[in-house]
């Protein structure tokens, strides 16, 4: 075996290795320093990253792992993301997040890394980071919290909030009764029940391959996630051992496996543009078109909100992604490794539906055709997607005239005037919402219903932005129009009454306006002066290089990768 990555630092009897080694004699004996692994914790814990603050004691595990397996493990605490309370939105921070991670996998003195994420984005910047450092690593998703309940019915964390905040609106719940319900909806540590983002990217890493396959979507509060997480530690020493590399996992095979898994389990868009991320980095060949072309035809086959019924902790009860892989075993790239180096369909043998009310037989699915619909037209040039899982289907195919919002405030502001020019036929628009133009593409596209048809009785509308939603949401709502309204697009060329024509099935998003008509056009004046303009700091780094939707909205100079090499000493 070669001489690890560590060796670099502390072999030898120079002056830098007699001050890299002594520095780290805090705890740490003589023989850490004898060419054993180190392995280095990447840990998203933080209490203001609620999803994640378990994770500590999910470190210990791991850390227990690597000690018993001969290895050095080493916390690492990295950026941390909590989608519920960051502002303007985490998103706009993913790819900071997975840069300052990345170079300090590459900086410090480590030979592999045990990645920990749970909330939201912290899985996708993880892997986008160990994609682009390209050392030893896996993933230790931190689980979904336990089912709560409120007035004897479960609650899903986050679709429940859209629904009865709604009900609130429409006048059919008190406001008293809505905020009681607060207190019953998070019911222990972890991640949202529901098949929102955090549980979506739990399940699209296992089928990349970057985990140990059975973990994904186990409970944060199970003994079994400590489980895992030991062996987790034990497997990465393993992997500094064989050389096992995300570059040498993560093929194009891999990500079609994600692709086929996020469609079977109705997962949440926002999976697209960070697979696209994570694949950006890594030089894999991957389009948004690859999500439509390999998941359309893929059945809907777990009966989950926010698409249906139940929530995670019956999902890992009834037999969890493992059983869902083996209904659509023949569709996956039996080729496609996991980082345990065996292939990710070598696990499936044993697997098995153990409640099929929550985990549907192909024979038998919940929906026949799910994944994401990808849309192209005179409105989206360069595509926007849609969930038809959560959509409602009478209005897949639907003709209305266009009501145009500029901005997020111009929403606020209008939505629930009663002299509102809408119907139940109406597209409601926003714009401005894409990565430039907010900045960071917020979770804001799947925007309120105007007071007066919810008061009528209408609980859902076609909805266009060039946003995104939160995985936890729902709606028939086109997302990620591409390019946004800030990067010239169509979008920002539209008017109230414009005639807007969406039709699912051939995969068509149009304005009936003709196109020399819509060309002599100029932008809204109030969508422009809305769009972010920053003058210092990330932001201003983020809006002058971000990519659109449609790749990713990774920077533009981060795609790639620059591998592990550092070539200069710092002393």
């Amino acid at each position: 075996m070669p001489s690890p990555r560590s060796a670099q630092w502390y072999g030898g009897t120079d002056r830098n290795a007699y001050i890299h080694r002594a520095w780290m004699r805090r705890g740490l004996p003589a023989h850490a320093f004898d060419g054993r692994p180190h392995i280095a914790i990447a840990n998203t814990a933080s209490d203001l990253t609620p999803c994640n603050a378990h994770l500590d004691e999910v470190a210990q595990s791991v850390s227990q792992g690597v000690y018993e397996a001969g290895g050095i493990p080493l916390d690492l605490p990295v950026v941390s993301l909590g989608e519920t309370l960051v502002r303007p939105t985490a998103m706009l921070w993913r790819n900071m997040a997975a840069m300052a991670t990345e170079e300090m996998l590459r900086a410090n003195p480590i030979d592999g890394v045990v990645l920990l994420g749970g909330c939201d984005k912290t899985i996708p910047s993880l892997l986008m980071a160990a994609a682009s450092v390209d050392l030893p690593a896996l993933v230790v998703p931190g689980g979904p919290m336990l089912t709560g309940t409120f007035q004897g019915v479960p609650l899903g964390c986050g679709t429940d909030v859209w629904r009865l905040s709604e009900e609130v609106r429409a006048g059919t719940l008190s406001e008293a009764k809505f905020l009681t319900s607060e207190s019953s909806m998070i019911r222990s540590k972890g991640h949202c029940n529901t098949m929102g983002t955090a549980s979506t990217m739990a399940m699209v890493a296992e089928a990349l391959g970057a985990t140990i396959p059975g973990t994904a979507g186990t409970p944060a509060p199970d003994s079994r996630l400590l489980e895992g997480s030991h062996a987790a530690g034990r497997l990465a020493v393993e992997m500094v051992a064989a050389d096992r590399r995300p570059s040498e996992v993560f093929t194009r095979g891999s990500f079609l496996n994600a692709i086929v898994a996020l469609a079977a389990v109705g997962g949440s868009t926002n999976a697209v543009v960070h697979l696209l991320a994570i694949a950006g980095r890594l030089g894999v060949e991957l389009t948004q078109d690859d999500f439509d072309r390999v998941g359309a035809g893929v059945p809907l086959l777990v009966n989950l909100q926010p698409a249906g019924e139940f929530l995670m902790e019956d999902f890992h009860r009834a037999g969890g992604l493992l059983a869902v892989l083996k209904e659509v075993e023949d569709l996956l790239d039996h080729d496609a490794v996991t980082v345990t180096g065996r292939a990710l369909t070598s696990y499936l043998d044993e697997a098995e539906i153990w409640d099929r009310e929550v985990i549907r037989p192909r024979s038998e699915p919940f929906q026949p055709h799910a994944g994401i619909a990808v849309l192209h037209g005179n409105l989206a040039p360069d595509g926007a997607v849609l969930k038809p899982a959560a959509a409602t289907p009478a209005l897949l195919q639907h003709r209305g005239r266009a009501m145009v919002f500029d901005s997020i405030e111009d929403m606020h502001a209008r939505i629930d005037d009663p002299h509102l020019d809408v119907d139940a036929d109406s597209v409601l628009i926003l714009r401005g919402c894409g990565p430039r133009g907010y900045p960071g593409m917020p979770e804001v596209a799947n925007l309120p219903l105007p007071k007066k048809l919810l008061e009528a009785g209408v609980r859902d509308m076609v909805r266009i932005c060039d946003g995104r939603m939160s995985g936890t949401a729902y709606g028939t709502v086109v997302l990620h129009v591409s390019p946004e309204a800030a990067a010239g697009g169509p979008l920002g060329l539209v008017r109230t009454g414009d005639v807007i024509v969406l039709d699912v099935e051939a995969r068509r998003l149009d304005v009936d306006v003709p196109q020399d008509v819509l060309d002599a056009r100029e932008p809204a004046r109030a969508a422009v002066e809305a769009f972010a303009s920053p003058t210092r700091g990330w932001e201003r780094l983020y809006v002058s290089t971000v990519m659109q939707a449609d790749t990713g909205a990774d920077l533009d100079f981060l795609v790639g990768s620059s591998g592990d090499a550092v070539s200069r000493e710092s002393h």
